[in-house]
This record gives structure tokens, C-alpha cells and sequence, in this order.
């Protein structure tokens, strides 16, 4: 590898590092705040009726989907994780490199609550604390960057982008 070709990499993987540490401190302080200043299940409203923060506690995954064990999702977001962080950075274009941070991000930001978080090691519940209405369940930072990188990312495989960067 040449040394242009190593700078662009190196370039590209603080590009992917950086954003997935920018989400999960983004994450993290919100959490913070949310169980700092809000009490449990109790809305308050931030926008009309089309943002509320409702401060809940969280035993599945993204969204309240998933029955299983908080733990099953502990091993799968540490798999994701770690996949992220091994395939990421060989990613070639920005915006790949951009999609795979927000996924890291968001995975870690929860993957931190299930490690550390009440009722503890490795079950610890996730703190959500965004409402919106429609019945949709509450969401955190994190539960956001995961979807709308995992939408993104779809979008581009259906258009023929292989991950990663390189058309079929």
C-alpha cells in the first residue's frame, strides 16, 4: 500500500471512528439527562403533541420489539459491534464509512446501558426517553442512528452498492 492510499485509509477510519464516538456520547449525555430530570412514564411535552420525553426502561431490543432475554441482545450487539469495527474501516467511500459509524455508534450506545445499567451485567435495561405519537414506541439516540443506517444501507444494496463501497 502506498503512502497516498494509507493516508486516505487512515483518514477514513478516524471519519468512521469519530462519528460512531460523536453518537454514542450524543447517546450517552442524553440518557444521563433523561434519568437525571425526568420521572418514569411520565410525558412531558417538548413540541405540541409531537415530541415527548417519556422516560422508560428497556429489557428488549430496539423500539420494545423482542421478547427474548436481555442478554441475547447483549451478545448480538457485542457481535455487531465488533463485526463493525473489524469490516468498517476497509469501507471505501464516505458515505459508507458515515453509515457504518452511525451503525457502530448506535449499537454501542445501547450496548453500553446493557452492560452497565440497572438490573446490571448483562441484562441491564436501555434508557429511552423520546415519544412521538402513533403509538410508536420510545426511543433513545442510539435506537435512531441504528435505524436510519440500517434504512440507508438497504436503500443502497437495492440500488446495487455491495457494502462497503463498490457497485455490481
Amino acid at each position: 500500500m502506498n503512502k497516498s492510499n494509507s493516508s486516505l485509509k487512515a483518514k477514513g477510519t478516524l471519519l468512521f471512528l469519530g462519528i460512531a464516538i460523536f453518537i454514542v456520547l450524543a447517546d450517552q449525555v442524553t440518557k444521563f439527562l433523561a434519568v437525571t430530570y425526568l420521572k418514569p412514564y411520565e410525558p412531558i411535552p417538548v413540541f405540541f403533541d409531537l415530541l415527548h420525553f417519556t422516560l422508560a426502561f428497556n429489557s428488549k431490543a430496539a423500539f420494545s420489539l423482542g421478547a427474548v432475554g436481555t442478554w441475547v441482545f447483549t451478545i448480538l450487539s457485542s457481535l455487531a459491534a465488533f463485526a463493525l469495527l473489524w469490516f468498517g474501516p476497509g469501507f471505501r467511500t464516505k458515505s459508507w464509512l458515515v453509515l457504518a459509524g452511525c451503525a457502530l455508534g448506535g449499537v454501542t450506545g445501547n450496548l453500553v446501558d446493557r452492560l452497565t445499567r440497572y438490573p446490571g451485567f448483562p441484562n441491564g435495561h436501555v434508557v429511552d426517553f423520546i415519544q412521538i405519537p402513533f403509538n410508536f414506541p420510545v426511543f433513545n439516540i442510539a435506537d435512531m442512528a441504528i435505524s436510519i443506517s440500517a434504512a440507508l444501507i438497504s436503500i443502497k444494496v437495492i440500488r446495487g452498492e455491495r457494502i462497503g463501497g463498490k457497485h455490481d
